[in-house]
C-alpha cells in the first residue's frame, strides 16, 4: 500500500459504538494549504462512515461509488468494500485515483486501495495517511489500558498524532454511530 502523505484518519469500535476522526490539515508538497478540511463522511442514512487520505476529488469519486454498492447490497459494509476494491482495481480511471478510504459501521472497520487491498481492522481500530502509525497505536493503547468510550480514545489517539506527524494537525472532525442509531 502506498503511503499517503496528506492526513490522518483513525477509526475505532468499542462495544458496538464507533467513532471515526480526521485531522483537518492540507497539504500541497510541503506547504499547509488549509487547516479545516473535513475528511469524514456519513453514508447510507447514517449507519455507515468513511474516511480519506489522499486526493479530494478522487475520494468524493470512490465515496459515491462506495455509496452506490452499500445500496445495493442493503448495508452489508464487508461485501459493499470488496466490490468497491474489485471495481477499483479494474477500472482503468478509477485505477488512477490516489486515495485510500477507511469505511466502517458498527460491526467492522475496513481500509481499502486501489491495489484491491481490503484490510479488516485489528483490535476496532484502523487508519490510514501519514499520521496513520501514531493513531493506530495511540488508539490500540488507549483500547487496552482505559475503559474511554470509541468517540474518546478516537479523539484523544487523533491529538497525539497531531504531536508527531507533521502532515496532522490538531483541527479534529470526529463522527460516531451506534448500533441500530444514527450518526451524530
Amino acid at each position: 500500500m502506498k503511503l499517503l502523505r496528506s492526513t490522518t484518519v483513525l477509526a475505532v469500535l468499542r462495544d458496538g459504538k464507533g467513532a471515526m476522526a480526521s485531522d483537518g490539515q492540507v497539504t500541497l508538497g510541503e506547504t499547509v494549504v488549509k487547516h479545516g478540511a473535513v475528511k469524514v463522511r456519513t453514508l447510507f442514512e447514517g449507519r455507515a462512515l468513511v474516511g480519506f487520505a489522499g486526493g479530494a476529488a478522487d475520494a468524493l469519486t470512490l465515496f459515491e461509488k462506495f455509496e452506490g454498492h452499500l445500496e445495493r447490497y442493503r448495508g452489508n459494509l464487508r461485501r459493499a468494500t470488496v466490490e468497491l476494491a474489485r471495481e477499483w482495481r479494474n477500472d482503468k480511471i478509477l485505477r488512477r485515483l490516489e486515495a485510500m478510504i477507511l469505511v466502517m459501521d458498527a460491526e467492522g472497520i475496513f481500509t481499502v486501495s486501489g491495489n484491491g487491498d481490503v484490510i479488516e481492522g485489528e483490535q476496532g481500530t484502523a487508519a490510514v495517511g501519514s499520521g496513520s502509525p501514531y493513531a493506530l497505536a495511540a488508539a490500540r493503547a488507549l483500547m487496552r489500558h482505559t475503559e474511554m468510550t470509541a468517540a474518546d480514545i478516537c479523539r484523544e489517539a487523533m491529538v497525539l498524532a497531531g504531536e508527531t506527524c507533521i502532515y496532522t494537525n490538531d483541527h479534529v472532525t470526529l463522527l460516531t454511530l451506534e448500533e441500530g442509531e444514527d450518526v451524530q
